[in-house]
């Protein structure tokens, strides 16, 4: 790591190196100032330092060190020396040394930064994300960027192994539905036309099987313009892949060997995840754990009892069944111990997917206790879900299924968390399947993709298309790892008859089809290989794999949940002369 100025890093040092005369550059991390002594703690990226300065020994140096604060870069040159004993710092790599200076450069001052890069207290996200290049230095921030690092260089070196090709693709593409809104960029030479930041390369990787290149992939940069949460940003980084002449098999085995991988050896904790993964049909991911990126890190599965409600004199229960709904619950162990306002918490979780409330019982030794206890008069219930005296029992009951099922879902996880049943730095992986191919849109006889519309559907549920499209299956597939969703992958559609099906089936005149997707029509039509592939968010990847809870601290420069870059104050006006040579005119 020798340069001009460096001989060595920070972290590099050794008791090996004592009586070597060094060079190091590095921000003061801390200053300790002891009259005829002062001491440095000097840091890059690689570590920590301890430098001394003796005021006897080196008058000058020791000026030059005393007028220096935090976060000024120095170079300082001098002898490598063992500390003496109970002088060590087994904390440090570097503790069984220190620097002697004979010289201090200041390479640049700085001003009293508005948090301390040394100290642990909390910064809120706001002064973090605005100073994010004096965030980034904090050791706990880089760490994470470099295992950042560390997964795309095991990424790439996975698939080289397998014989992929990487590919750039456009970033300047052509707007396609493909379920999200689209950031438009403006042309300037073709006023009134634009052209659409990719939601993900997916028609251009088609394009690539097409052409012969059987096993591409890329870290592709992709553009979403959504709501924003925790898993979420409005530009991302995602694993894209395809290949030729495989089935849905063989892409989950390719796939499940990669984040096997990436679990054992990229993780902060790492794991030994056992293949082949789980495989979950999608109905039943909804009906045992109310989700289709199921957390598996813990029971708490979904009964549903609507054949015993059936039987009752509850209104709620009946009601709901006799409109074609259903009535499911769970058993959370131990939870009867919780007060009534503690299991009214639940009643807002569930809310929010739909449920008017979360009917209770609690298990006692004299059975059931509780609003509903008086319903169940026989021990069915308690047999259905293998009670013992402790357990609280939490009921939902709806005419859609899919409320139910969200609801529980919501309240499944809270109560997880609530009683902490979720294992710490554990890995449960599973790759959901079989997804229907469309749903339900907002107006009446409307369906939208569920994936995308270049999903092949089930050869079984082919005939479908046209009379039933909800009960159409797509060979689609999602990974998930600990309740997130890695991504979304799918055995594509190649045969053009096949496509404009699938299209018309979502509403697509044909006018439409021709104008959004003839490329891709084109391209089918002159021999397109059966393919096949997947796109992972490598944000969430790094963001589970290094124990986090939110993909922003996994990005370098990372925007709020309002879309804004809080350092360089971005989104941000334009001047009206660039607006005009764009044809373009802003509404107040």
């Amino acid at each position: 790591m020798k340069t001009a100025y460096r001989t060595h890093t920070c972290g590099e040092l050794r008791a090996a190196h004592a009586g070597e005369t060094v060079s190091l550059t590095g921000w003061v991390h801390r200053r300790r100032d002891q009259g005829g002594l002062v001491f440095l703690d000097l840091r890059d990226r690689y570590g920590l330092t301890q430098i001394q300065v003796s005021k006897d020994e080196q008058p000058d140096a020791h000026a030059a060190a005393s007028g220096v604060r935090s976060e000024f870069v120095l170079k300082v040159d001098g002898l490598v020396r063992e500390r003496p004993e109970g002088a060590r710092n087994d904390a440090l790599a570097t503790g069984d040394i220190e620097v002697s200076v004979t010289a201090v450069t200041v390479l640049s001052e700085s001003p009293t930064p508005p948090f301390e890069i040394s100290g642990t207290d909390d910064v809120s996200d706001e002064v973090r994300f605005r100073y994010r290049y004096l965030d980034m230095r904090r050791p706990e921030v880089q760490k994470k960027l470099l295992l950042r690092h560390r997964m795309n260089m095991a990424v790439r070196d996975f698939f080289e192994s397998q014989g992929f090709v990487e590919i750039e693709t456009p970033v300047l593409a052509k707007a396609t539905p493909e379920g999200a809104r689209d950031y438009l960029v403006p042309s300037r030479l073709h006023h009134g036309k634009f052209y659409a930041l990719p939601q993900a390369p997916q028609i251009y990787k088609q394009i690539l099987m097409c052409a012969g290149f059987d096993r591409y992939y890329q870290l592709a940069r992709c553009f979403r313009d959504e709501d924003l949460r925790a898993d979420r940003q409005p530009e991302f980084t995602q694993l894209d892949l395809e290949m030729s002449f495989v089935e849905q098999e063989d892409v989950l085995q390719l796939i499940e060997r990669l984040i096997q991988r990436l679990v054992r050896d990229i993780a902060v904790h790492p794991a030994e995840l056992e293949l082949p993964l789980r495989r979950i049909p999608y109905s039943e991911a909804m009906l045992r754990y109310g989700s289709d990126k199921p957390d598996l890190r813990f029971g708490l599965e979904i009964e549903d009892i609507s054949d015993l409600a059936a039987k009752t004199e509850f209104k709620v229960f009946t009601g709901a069944i006799d409109a074609g709904g259903c009535v499911r619950g769970i058993k959370v162990p131990g939870a009867a111990q919780w007060s009534r306002k503690e299991i009214e918490a639940c009643q807002p979780v569930a809310a929010i997917h739909g449920a008017k409330g979360v009917a209770w019982a609690k298990v006692t030794d004299d059975g059931l206790s509780g609003p509903v206890a008086k319903f169940f008069t026989d021990t069915a219930l308690q047999e259905r879900f293998a009670t013992e005296t402790g357990d609280l029992l939490l009921f939902v009951a709806d005419a859609s299924e899919s409320v139910v099922a969200h609801s529980l879902g919501a309240v499944r996880l809270d109560a997880a968390k609530r009683r902490d049943l979720i294992q710490k730095n554990t890995f449960a992986a599973c790759i959901v399947v079989d997804f229907p191919l469309m749903l339900p849109g907002d107006n009446e006889g409307e369906w939208v993709a569920a994936h995308h519309p270049f999903t092949s559907p089930h050869e079984e549920d082919m005939d479908l298309l046209e009379t039933d499209p909800g009960k159409v299956r797509a060979l689609a597939y999602d990974p998930v790892l600990n309740g997130v969703e890695l991504g979304s992958g799918s055995i594509r559609i190649h045969r053009p008859d096949v496509q404009e099906r699938v299209l018309k089936a979502l509403g697509l005149p044909m006018e439409v089809i021709k104008d959004r997707f003839s490329f891709l029509l084109d391209a089918l039509q002159y021999g397109a290989p059966p393919h096949g592939g997947i796109a992972l968010g490598l944000d969430r990847i790094a963001m589970l794999l290094s124990g986090d809870d939110t993909i922003r601290e996994v990005i370098a420069f990372p925007k709020t949940t309002s879309a804004v870059d809080l350092m360089s104050d971005s989104p941000s006006p334009v001047d009206t002369e660039q607006l005009d040579e764009l044809g373009i005119a802003t509404k107040e």
